[in-house]
């Protein structure tokens, strides 16, 4: 890799893709905020490169981390998600030279599976939320794209990435434990895939050279209890309790009640108990063919605990 075209290069994983690559390579951000190299907001946008040469385009912009409470959010996934890639090939499409190789951060939310052990590649993407549909859309996109343009295409399906300043589910769960709001249900049994940031971005070299689909986990699935003990252990130095899940069921009946009567959302409900309960993981073997060896989450606490 030498020159290099990043979008989401602001966001989670992107701006550690950005400061990690630009180090020994020349990388051009493109993005909505001022601070990338090429403002543009990709959702409404096709973007204007002035006939620079990439080698490679690592595509990171997206939405996620909410769910959508009205037609106009779920709209905002489309626009970013889909819109914004298809605006993004469009940009590439008037350079002189394609880039040699085109990776895309996709999810393993194009399942839309909510249980199941090691579920590898070649199980059917039937995705279930705007996230995960607008995530595969794109991903077929940049597909067919890349097989008419006679350009390299890989898709990263990851599953909860974890690195600095996490977001999502791990954040609410490390919050939590710091206030001291955080129990575990039914001892925290529940197993989850998860892969560290560093790891991706170590791996995106090799994946240049593979063309494909592949998930990329840590290979160890923690369960909640492995990973909230680690925390708390890092943060609090005091145990997280637990609640067996019959006191767990009545707590969630009383949020789903709040909500339909009141229509407050509550930050915990019955489909919030289904994911807590509910073990998910996925299989990373095809990728571990072509050199993937990542680290443990449990065993580099220092890579994403501040």
């Amino acid at each position: 890799m030498k020159n290099i075209l990043i979008t989401g290069g602001t966001g989670f994983l992107g701006s550690k893709i950005y400061n990690d690559f630009n180090l020994n390579n020349y990388v051009c951000s493109v993005g909505r905020s001022s601070s990338n190299d090429i403002v543009c907001d990709l959702s409404t946008t096709v973007p204007q490169f002035l006939n620079t040469i990439f080698d490679t385009v690592i595509h990171c912009a997206g939405k996620a981390h909410s769910i959508p409470k009205n037609k106009n959010e779920v709209q905002e996934f489309t626009e970013v998600n889909f819109t914004g890639t298809k605006n993004l090939l469009k940009g590439i499409d008037s350079l002189s030279i394609l880039p040699k190789s085109f990776v895309f951060i996709s999810s393993v939310a194009v399942y839309g599976v909510e249980q199941g052990m090691l579920i590898n590649e070649q199980h059917m993407a039937s995705p279930k939320t705007p996230y995960g549909i607008t995530k595969k859309l794109a991903e077929d996109y940049i597909i067919k794209w890349g097989e008419k343009n006679n350009v390299k295409t890989c898709i990263i399906r990851a599953p909860l990435i974890i690195g600095k300043a996490p977001l999502g589910n791990l954040k609410f769960m490390i919050d939590n434990i710091k206030s001291g709001r955080y129990l575990n249900i039914d001892k925290g049994q529940a197993r989850k895939s998860m892969v560290l940031a560093q790891d991706i971005i170590s791996f995106i070299p090799v994946l240049i050279e593979n063309e494909g689909v592949y998930n990329l986990t840590d290979g160890c699935h923690p369960s909640f209890f492995e990973l909230s003990d680690l925390i708390a252990k890092h943060i609090t130095k005091k145990p997280v309790y637990n609640i067996s899940i019959n006191s767990a069921k009545i707590l969630a009946r009383l949020g789903d009640l709040i909500h339909y009567f009141f229509k407050i959302e509550t930050p915990f409900n019955s489909l919030k108990l289904k994911k807590i309960t509910s073990s998910l993981t996925f299989d990373d073997t095809k990728a571990r063919k072509i050199g993937w060896k990542p680290n443990c989450t449990l065993s580099k606490p220092y890579l994403w605990l501040d």
